[in-house]
């Protein structure tokens, strides 16, 4: 635990400025169909309120998006709190863009376009099928999964960048190049400088009590000694992003077709092809998380209670009746990862639940400006 200003990397204003246009922007995708602030919206705590985010073709925002078709990306989309700050440097649930041992791991697999892993991890969205890419037979080429693949995206983005009569000149301003000089890292590394400014940590009221003279409520405090104590939370939700970024294997109910289709995802497996990997996923931070339901990889847990009962009593938010053979052997594999995990074997009734959930109350906080989609 770190005071909040300790993660803060400075960002020049002129970047964060622009880099929220890009943000708001459809032109970041290639049809013009979704924005970044299509689903990293402020009322769902930067997430964007539902199980699977739901990408080109979507239309709304929350129950009504999931309602309103569109391409469902078979993963619940992460919140923006802290990324990018001193020592955030692992990247989505499966940790696909990874800094943490020094050298920069992604699926640019060594012709990574930046050293600053979160804006590797920006170009990331625009060139994915079905997330900002129509899913389409005019698209069939960009399906190859290629860096070749990829830059082909960015040149038609960047050159429609290029062309915007607000954006390009602030943009150009910002990095001290000509607006003939701009490359798609120069937008990349603006997206990444208005995540790191916006949803930078700011002092919760958790902060106030650890550092200063600020007060908890006896419910919180209680919450607290149990998720420092009893209930092994700080395990892995530690450290001045309440998550020690590493990869963990927690029983939760696969909603959707999962990453591996068939109602599957293996998570971390998906990166390192290492079977000790299997249906672990990173450590989520836990500032805001009494705003950013539903919880897991994904989404399939709505209330923060039945969250925290799926790290310590899994059998408690599964009906057997509804799973099939296949479904049942999936869940016994990730029961069986589960077992090496700290939270294992211990037991929360009611009332610690409900103290947890007092506690992390406390680890809540706006961001600096309010985002939406502007065209």
């Amino acid at each position: 635990m770190v005071p909040a200003e300790a993660t803060h990397i400075d960002v020049s204003p002129e970047l964060a400025a622009v880099g929220r246009l890009l943000f708001q922007s459809k032109k970041m995708s290639l049809d013009r169909e979704t924005a970044c602030a299509t689903c990293h919206i402020d009322r769902f705590g930067s997430g964007d309120g539902i199980p699977n985010a739901i990408g080109t073709k979507g239309r709304g925002e929350g129950v009504e998006r999931l309602l309103g078709g569109g391409d469902i990306i078979p993963r619940n989309a992460l919140p923006f709190w802290g990324r990018g700050g001193k020592g955030f440097d692992v990247f989505f649930w499966d940790g696909k863009v990874d800094a943490s041992t020094g050298i920069l791991k992604s699926q640019f697999a060594g012709k990574e376009p930046s050293g600053d892993a979160l804006a590797v991890a920006v170009h990331l969205p625009p060139v994915e099928v079905g997330e900002m890419v129509t899913n389409s037979l005019e698209n069939d080429r960009l399906e190859a999964e290629t860096v070749e693949a990829a830059t082909k995206v960015y040149e038609e983005l960047l050159l429609r960048i290029q062309a915007d009569s607000e954006i390009a000149p602030k943009l150009a301003a910002a990095k001290g190049i000509s607006i003939a000089d701009l490359d798609f890292v120069d937008i990349a590394d603006a997206i990444a400088g208005f995540i790191r400014d916006n949803f930078a940590i700011q002092s919760t009221r958790f902060h106030e009590f650890v550092f200063s003279d600020g007060n908890l409520e006896p419910a919180e405090i209680t919450g607290g000694l149990i998720f420092y104590g009893k209930g092994r939370c700080a395990t892995c939700h530690n450290g001045a992003y309440f998550s020690d970024l590493q990869f963990h294997s927690v029983p939760f109910p696969q909603t959707g077709f999962g990453k591996n289709g068939f109602g599957v995802d293996y998570g971390r497996f998906n990166v390192t092809m290492d079977d000790r990997d299997r249906h672990r996923f990173r450590t989520p931070p836990l500032y805001n998380v009494v705003k950013t339901a539903p919880y897991s990889h994904s989404g399939s847990i709505v209330e923060l209670g039945n969250a925290i009962r799926a790290h310590t009593d899994p059998l408690s938010i599964y009906d057997p009746t509804l799973l099939s053979a296949v479904q049942r052997v999936e869940f016994y594999e990730r029961l069986k990862a589960w077992s090496d995990e700290p939270v294992y074997g211990v037991y929360l009734d009611d009332g610690e639940i409900s103290s947890l959930i007092s506690f992390l109350g406390t680890l809540s906080y706006e961001s600096k400006v309010r985002v939406e989609v502007t065209d």
